[in-house]
């Protein structure tokens, strides 16, 4: 980033429109602060996340609530088996002209048109539909009727995922998991959150979401994290720790546990990430530990673990840690 004082004014104004807003969405929100605050570098980042939760734990509210602080259009898609990929992007339906009589084909757009896009449980529906998000998701437009439409943007789509309930379910394919930024997995709240949640929500108090930025603004503050510069020496950290995850490259001890590492879009989000997370803090350039911070969201659902780790009982996210530890 260069020293223009527009840019330097920037980064203090986004510092204060994030302690503002997780303040806005701790209103609704009872703790979940990590999630908060990885679920908006990933909109800095222009970057999409997966939830990942047993049910009960306001996920749904989580992301309504965030779109609702960003002053964004939302829309949620509940997953199920018999969802058809047009009944996302929408479908072209057969009008008349009442005046000249002539028919023709109208497109009425689905409900992916929004900024915010909350795919509810999106294993629960066939690959064919799931893929109908992978060219929105990474193009950030639609292709119907032969004709290609652009996205608003900003654009973002949160997804869904219990983890405790399988039958009947669709797992994510490896590439569709990778469109992914962060895997955010959302734990059970500590004894006194969960007084809190039952107090807030048992009682006749309606807390309001006041807006603190707008599509305009989130669009150009994500062009400011491309602009933040990362020293050769983070490039190279989140490079290497990348670089360990994949079988031909991993240390000893897990070298034989994983059968797939993550790929090249997995250093590109640690970087994106750790600039977007310096900035939410107030600084001008990412650190190693903003990078290490979002390892784990970024490399949990990129690793493809072996039979030797499911029988020592190791998870993707113990070798993440194992990684992380080995650089201390």
């Amino acid at each position: 980033m260069s020293d223009n004082h527009e840019d330097l004014q920037a980064v203090e104004q986004l510092k204060s429109a994030y302690e503002e807003l997780t303040e806005q969405v701790g209103r609704v929100i009872v703790g979940q602060r990590d999630v908060v605050d990885q679920m908006l570098i990933a909109m800095l980042c222009s970057g999409h996340a997966l939830l990942v939760g047993v049910p009960g734990l306001a996920k749904t509210l989580l992301v309504s609530t965030v779109a609702r602080a960003l002053d964004l259009s939302f829309n949620r898609i509940q997953f199920t088996p018999d969802l058809m990929p047009s009944d996302i992007t929408g479908t072209e339906v057969l009008e008349e002209d009442q005046a000249s009589g002539h028919k023709q084909f109208r497109f009425v757009r689905g409900p992916v048109f929004a900024n915010v896009v909350l795919a509810d449980e999106i294993n629960r529906t066939p690959p064919k539909t799931q893929a109908a998000l992978l060219q929105a998701m990474q193009e950030h437009e639609v292709t119907a009727g032969g004709e290609t439409l652009p996205l608003g943007e900003p654009f973002f789509v949160l997804a869904t995922q219990n983890p405790i309930e399988q039958e009947g379910t669709y797992p994510l394919p490896e590439a569709q998991l990778d469109r992914f930024m962060f895997n955010l997995w959302i734990d059970y709240p500590s004894e006194q959150e969960e007084r809190d949640i039952v107090r807030s929500t048992t009682g006749v108090d309606d807390n309001d979401v006041r807006p603190v930025l707008d599509a305009a603004r989130i669009v150009e503050l994500q062009h400011l994290v491309r602009r933040v510069p990362a020293a050769d020496q983070i490039i190279d950290y989140a490079v290497s720790l990348v670089r360990r995850t994949r079988p031909d490259h991993a240390p000893d001890d897990i070298g034989g546990l994983v059968s797939w590492g993550a790929g090249p879009r997995a250093s590109q989000c640690l970087i994106l990430g750790a600039k977007a997370r310096a900035l939410l803090q107030g600084r001008y350039t990412p650190s190693i530990d903003d990078v290490r911070h979002i390892a784990v969201a970024v490399l949990r659902h990129r690793i493809v673990t072996n039979f030797n780790a499911e029988a020592e009982g190791v998870s993707r996210v113990d070798i993440v840690e194992r990684l992380l530890d080995s650089d201390r």
